[in-house]
Order: structure tokens, then C-alpha cells, then sequence
């Protein structure tokens, strides 16, 4: 059975009784506290207070979110979401090999795995203020008295020098009556469940960027391919059609026209080349490394990587437990509230054990047996009488906090929803473009074979070969942007959806290695 004054009783800490407590003072002592039932009483209340904590308890907020998404029409129940490891569906080893050396060697993920470990640490530190601390203490002196009273006179009389030791130990422990400490330790431990779901955060992010880029290079190599062939057909063009002016069946601004156009082609080489490199310099930087480090690995043309279909989306209620960030969202919410307790506690009294033992030998190996021994115990009450508002402030203040987490929470969850909805939207958008664009593809091919044909045979006008070329390269080059489009569509759907990197990672050793640590001359001295 508990006492407690206000709020819920929560899971009591097991305080250790006066006579546990005295033992660590000596046997001396023990006998002596042991006979302070007033003492004794005390801390048996102390234990069936220590189940209590004020403030108000966490409990999961309900969040109402479609049945289904938006494409899924039909009756049947959706197959569970699968989002992990979604990369291996665009079935490209190279960029399997870049998402993995990444997640290894990224510097954002690096800060991720530092922010753990500094709210590992932080909780430790936290969770030291539910137990009692020791501290101990020893000194050495060298003592000589020369002044003694004779009557009515003062005569000097100089006494032979003397040693004099002293050793003791100091003990504190605030008992954590109103589960200040507890809320407090339960707000470490949900900040660092949010770390842990920040890094998931940055790894999904880091996957899509990494995918992202690597496709845009794959297409920016595909358009420069397509630009100079395109080029190199147009200048065959152009030769014809010099050669038919110099025989005198075409004009001379018909040959200006087929050098410009093969000439505006080329132009957009450069600038394709352009953007390529930027690519190349952002995975470069991704993976940790000098903006140059994959100009040799990628420089080899490969086809634009193609998505298998469909990715498995689930339901909406899905990205409560797959979006990391939602879940960061949701703990952040969780350490919050614990606050509020942490901050209610300080308006009700705080209670603190104090004891300490000393002893003062003149020979050091007196210590603890011909020497004096002094010892205190006791408990320590400060109560909270006029502050003028301002512990009251800090609640206040701590309400507005969850307040304000708690919407973030919701809007999380509302953008995932809309990430989702857009991504699917897109990509199927895009899919239904691409089929277009290929049909019209294959259409201006077979169009402009045939008018260079007639063209060649005197039966058509250079104005129609013209034509011709400019709309199948303007086609198979949007076709290409629509594949790449397809693809980072893909990779959009996968990142709303939570997919990101679920292998191990290793978030517990230091990023740096600090060596001659203990007691040294530093070098600059």
C-alpha cells in the first residue's frame, strides 16, 4: 500500500531503510542510528511516498487518417507496405554499392550517430540524481601551538609540533518523493528514442538523395549520348544537302538551316555536361568523400534505371510506425509531457538525506580507531513559499512546449499523408507520360527515316527532313527526362512511404578517438 498526496502511483524505487544507509558509516555508528526510531519511521514513509509522480501521464495521441490512398479503388484489402530496401527494385549494383557505402561513411549520419550517444550520455546522467552520491574527503596538517597564560601574564611558551589527519565521507540523496527525477529520466529516455528515430530520419533521407542524384546523372549521361548522335545524324544532313546545292537541286539556305540546326543541338551538350558534374560532385560529398571520388567509377554510360511495379503502399495508418520522422514526432510529444511533471514537482517540498563521518588521528595509522570520530545524519525539508508566480511560470511554460509538440505530431503526420498522396500521384502521371512520349517517339523515327529517304530521292522538301529531326530529337529527349522523372517518382513514394536504411548501424563508437587523456603537460607548455 502507498501514500501518495497527488497524482498516480507509479512504479516504486526501492530506497534503501536508515540501517542499509548507516551501515556504509561503521559499525560505531550503526549501533547509534539503529536506536533513532523517529529516523527509522521517516524513512519507511519515505518508501511509500517514493511511488508517487505528479503531472499529467503520457498516453499516445489518436490520429484519424484515411482507410485507404487515393489509387487504391478497388474492394480487396491492400498487401502490408514494404518499403525497406526499395533500391534493389531499380536493379542497379552500382547504386546499391553507393547506398551502402553512405550509410557507412555520410557525415550527416555521423552527426545523428554523435546526437545518440550525447542523449545516451545525457540519460545516464539523469538517472543518477535516483540514487544517493558519496564523496570523500581527507586532509594532512602540520600543527605547533606557542601561546600559553601564566596569572595575569601571557608567557610564550613554544609546544613541540605536531601531525593531525583527517579523513571522512560526505553522503547526500534528495528523495525523489514527488517523481520529479522520475519525470525526468522518462524525458531522457523519450529524447533519446526520438535521436534513435532522427538517425533513421537521415538515413532515409540520405538514400533517396543518393538515388536522386544517381538517376539525374544516368540521364543528364543518356541526353549528352542523344545530343551528339542526334548531332552527328544532323551534319549527315547538312552534307547531303551541301552536296545536293552544289549540284543545283537545293538552296543555299537550306544548307545555312541544316548547319544550325546540327549546330543548336550540340549546344545543349555543355550544358548537360554541366549538370552532370554537379551530380557527380553531390554523391561525391554524400558518401563522404572529395567532390571528384566517383568521376572514374561513373564514367562509363549505363542505362537510366528502371522501377519494377508497384511498390507495396499499405494503408495510411502504415506511416505511423514506417515514417521515422513521425515517430520522432511522436516521442518528442511523449518527452514533453513528462516535462510538465518535472516541472510540477519543483512546487512541492523536496526532502534530503545528509549524513557524514570524519575522523581526526595524529597518527595516520590511527585512522578509525584512537582517533576522535565525529558523524551527522539526518534529513533536510525546503519547501517552496513565495516565488512570486515563477515555478507556477515554469509549468505554464512546459504546457505551451507540449502544446506546441503536440501539433507538430499532427502536422507530421498530415505531411506524410500528403508526401504519399502527391508521390503516387506523380508517378502515375508520369508512367502514363512516358508510354506517350514513346509512342510519339516511334512515330517521329519512322517519320523522319522516311522524308530523309524521299528527301534524298528528290520527292520531299528539306523543310519536312527539318522538321522531321527537330521533333524526334525533341521527343526521344523528353523521353528520357520521363524516365528519369518515372524513376525519382519511385524513389519519392519510397521515401514517403518510410523507406529507408535497416541494417545495423553502429551508433556507440566516437567519430574521434582522444589519446593521453589523464594527467599530462599539454605540448603547448
Amino acid at each position: 500500500m502507498q501514500f501518495c498526496p497527488q497524482g498516480q502511483a507509479g512504479s516504486p524505487y526501492r530506497l534503501k531503510s536508515a540501517v542499509g544507509l548507516a551501515a556504509m558509516f561503521g559499525p560505531a555508528i550503526l549501533k547509534v542510528i539503529r536506536d533513532w526510531r523517529l529516523l527509522s519511521e521517516l524513512m519507511v514513509a519515505t518508501v511509500l511516498l517514493s511511488g508517487c509522480a505528479v503531472g499529467p501521464d503520457y498516453r499516445a495521441p489518436i490520429v484519424n487518417v484515411p482507410a485507404r490512398w487515393s489509387s487504391d479503388q478497388t474492394r480487396q484489402a491492400p498487401g502490408p507496405a514494404h518499403p525497406s530496401h526499395w533500391w534493389s527494385r531499380l536493379n542497379d549494383p552500382r547504386l546499391d554499392a553507393l547506398i551502402e557505402e553512405a550509410t557507412a561513411s555520410n557525415l550527416d549520419v555521423a552527426t545523428s550517430k554523435a546526437k545518440i550517444r550525447e542523449a545516451r550520455y545525457s540519460l545516464q546522467q539523469t538517472t543518477t540524481g535516483l540514487f544517493p552520491s558519496i564523496t570523500g574527503s581527507g586532509s594532512a596538517t602540520r600543527n605547533k601551538s606557542s601561546t600559553s597564560s601564566v596569572g595575569n601574564d601571557s608567557v610564550g611558551i613554544s609546544g613541540d609540533p605536531y601531525n593531525q589527519f583527517q579523513a571522512g565521507f560526505d553522503s547526500s540523496w534528495e528523495l525523489d518523493l514527488f517523481g520529479g527525477t522520475r519525470r525526468g529520466v522518462e524525458a531522457a529516455t523519450r529524447n533519446l528514442e526520438a535521436s534513435e528515430d532522427d538517425l533513421q530520419t537521415t538515413l532515409l533521407t540520405l538514400v533517396g538523395d543518393v538515388a536522386a542524384y544517381y538517376l539525374d546523372a544516368r540521364g543528364y549521361q543518356a541526353r549528352i549520348a542523344l545530343a551528339r548522335r542526334t548531332a552527328a545524324s544532323q551534319r549527315e544532313t547538312a552534307a547531303l544537302t551541301r552536296t545536293k546545292f552544289e549540284a543545283g537541286s537545293a538552296s543555299a539556305v537550306d544548307v545555312a538551316k541544316a548547319v544550325a540546326q546540327a549546330s543548336s543541338t550540340e549546344a545543349n551538350i555543355p550544358s548537360y555536361e554541366a549538370a552532370y558534374s554537379a551530380d557527380l560532385h553531390r554523391l561525391g560529398i554524400l558518401l563522404g568523400r572529395e567532390p571528384l571520388a566517383l568521376a572514374q567509377a561513373l564514367a562509363r554510360t549505363a542505362p537510366i534505371p528502371t522501377p519494377r511495379m508497384p511498390l507495396p503502399k499499405g494503408i495510411p495508418a502504415d506511416i505511423l510506425l514506417t515514417r521515422p520522422d513521425v515517430r520522432a514526432a511522436e516521442r518528442r510529444l511523449a518527452q514533453a509531457t513528462a516535462k510538465i511533471g518535472q516541472a510540477e514537482s519543483a512546487l512541492y517540498p523536496s526532502v534530503s538525506l545528509t549524513g557524514s563521518v570524519s575522523t581526526s588521528p595524529l597518527k595516520i595509522s590511527d585512522l578509525a580507531k584512537y582517533s576522535s570520530v565525529s558523524w551527522s545524519f539526518g534529513p533536510s525539508v525546503t519547501v517552496p513559499i513565495f516565488d512570486a508566480g515563477k515555478l507556477r511560470a515554469a509549468v505554464g511554460v512546459s504546457q505551451a512546449q507540449r502544446d506546441q509538440y503536440h501539433a507538430a505530431f499532427h502536422a507530421a503526420v498530415l505531411t506524410a499523408l500528403e508526401d504519399v498522396e502527391n508521390a503516387i500521384v506523380s508517378l502515375n502521371s508520369e508512367r502514363t507520360k512516358v508510354r506517350r512520349l514513346m509512342d510519339a517517339a516511334t512515330n517521329y523515327r519512322e517519320a523522319t527515316r522516311l522524308s530523309r529517304s524521299l528527301y534524298q530521292n528528290g520527292s520531299s522538301s528539306f523543310l519536312d527532313v527539318l522538321d522531321s529531326e527537330r521533333s524526334l530529337y525533341s521527343s526521344e529527349d523528353s523521353l528520357l527526362q520521363s524516365r528519369v522523372a518515372v524513376a525519382k517518382d519511385y524513389v519519392a513514394l519510397a521515401k514517403a512511404l518510410g523507406g529507408g536504411w535497416d541494417g545495423a548501424i553502429d551508433s556507440t563508437k566516437p567519430e574521434v578517438v582522444d589519446a593521453d587523456t589523464g594527467p599530462h603537460v599539454p605540448p603547448s607548455l
